[in-house]
């Protein structure tokens, strides 16, 4: 039904744009962003960091600009993030042996450790954030997400 056939037809406008696509994503994304950051929690860090984490593990040693493209980070977040990663003994910056005037970026073998934690603890919040769904419906939802994605 068209929007203004819905409100024409009585139906709270309320009620209508909770039935969208776009909002109903927009909840389930909110809930998915709420478990994984209350999982990611439970070991100290959030969710930049295990996204800087894991671009370290598959790009490392990796300059601290090209670290930053490929997570979408900005700069300034990216050092506060890497302040913190640094602080826990998760990675190293050190300058870059091609270039001096840039630093690498090094996973510590506590860093690998932990990412390997948190790999564990997401998995388990996006286990929670799909319990209501069977396994074949898992496979649909996650393939139709994924059709979305592209599309943009």
């Amino acid at each position: 039904m068209a929007h203004t056939d819905a409100l024409a037809a009585g139906e709270p406008a309320l009620a209508h744009i909770q039935t969208l696509p776009s909002w109903l994503l927009n909840r389930a994304s909110a809930r998915g962003r709420r478990l994984v950051s209350d999982a990611l929690a439970r070991d100290g860090l959030r969710m930049p960091h295990h996204a800087v984490l894991s671009a370290v593990a598959d790009l490392g040693p990796v300059a601290q600009a090209e670290l930053g493209r490929t997570t979408g980070f900005d700069p300034k977040d990216m050092v506060g993030i890497l302040n913190d990663l640094q602080a826990e003994d998760l990675v190293t910056r050190a300058p870059d042996p091609a270039d001096r005037r840039k630093n690498a970026i090094t996973l510590t073998e506590e860093g690998r450790r932990r990412l390997g934690r948190l790999t564990e603890l997401g998995d388990e919040a996006n286990e929670a954030l799909l319990a209501a769904l069977s396994p074949a419906e898992r496979r649909l939802f996650l393939a139709l997400l994924a059709r979305i994605v592209d599309e943009g």
